[in-house]
């Protein structure tokens, strides 16, 4: 009996060992792959923001793809107004990266448009443009087509407000926010403007709010040059989109119709403000040229 219980405790043992060592076996390839991976990525080396020809459209997606990594990791554990910083120089890492990677594919960019075809709404893309176009994505890199034949390589509207939503201060969350609805159409393109003047308006305002409310940003600066190139061209017009009709002496009726729609609705906006002016210098037959000093748009 004795005998009989000794085996079944050694034969019991032999299990147990067996199960410990099976359970390690199956760990082992696990961890050891893991590790290759962490060791793959720490050796990676991101290649330069300088553009060179001899850097393929794969080494810039794989930089992007990297960096992306890299200050997702950092602002886990990232205060907001350290995640500001984070934006700041990421912003400037991609569009650098995005310059290189719109001079590197400059055949290809030139010839995009050709691949529509005249039916509105429609493409016929190859599949290799198809195949790089899923490429970009990955990094949150487009297509865009900037208007009369032209395309380049941009970040897509929403990106950087997918990525730091949430992670930076209040300023730098309503800047961001505001460049993503800006991005999301195109603005001009060879002095002709592709929005409406309504819409221009609209982001005028919008511009004017984030001024008024975060004065002392770090972003000041930038915000009131985004404000004044769009407050001269909404006040002057622009090479191929024209505000005053010389020859019967009077803003454009459509024009005019626009600047009273946004006097109605923000009247004690600094805009709208200017606005009056414009019209009243128009009014009081000041002559064209001498419209931006009389109602002092130079800086």
């Amino acid at each position: 009996m004795i005998k009989q219980l000794m085996a079944v405790c050694l034969l019991s043992a032999i299990a147990v060992s067996c199960k410990k060592e099976t359970a390690v076996s199956e760990e082992q390839p696990i961890r050891n792959s893991v590790a290759k991976n962490e060791t793959k990525e720490n050796q990676y080396k991101p290649i330069d923001t300088a553009c060179s020809p001899n850097n393929k459209m794969e080494d810039y997606i794989m930089a992007l793809q990297w960096y992306s990594n890299k200050i997702n990791k950092e602002m886990a554990g990232n205060s907001p107004e350290q995640n500001t910083k984070v934006y700041d120089d990421y912003i400037k890492i991609r569009e650098k990266y995005t310059d290189c990677l719109n001079i590197s594919q400059t055949e290809i960019l030139d010839k995009y448009i050709d691949y529509h075809t005249n039916e509105p709404g429609t493409g016929h893309l190859p599949d290799n443009i198809k195949k790089m176009a899923a490429e970009l994505n990955k990094a949150g890199l487009e297509f865009r087509e900037m208007g009369e034949g032209l395309t380049e390589i941009h970040s897509l509207p929403g990106y950087y407000e997918s990525v730091f939503k949430n992670k930076v201060t209040p300023d730098y969350q309503a800047y961001i926010s505001l460049m993503a609805k800006d991005d999301q159409e195109n603005y001009a393109v060879n002095g002709g403007l592709l929005i409406t003047w309504e819409e221009l308006g609209e982001r005028l305002i919008a511009w004017e709010k984030f001024i008024s409310q975060y004065p002392k940003s770090p972003l000041i600066k930038a915000a009131k040059n985004k404000y004044h190139d769009y407050l001269l061209d909404y006040l002057l017009g622009m090479d191929s989109d024209r505000i005053y009709d010389s020859e019967a002496g009077v803003i454009y009726e459509d024009k005019k119709e626009a600047y009273n729609t946004l006097i109605r609705k923000y009247p004690n906006s600094s805009t709208a403000k200017k606005t009056k002016e414009l019209i009243a210098a128009y009014d009081a037959n000041v002559p064209a040229e001498q419209i931006d000093d009389k109602i002092n748009l130079r800086r």
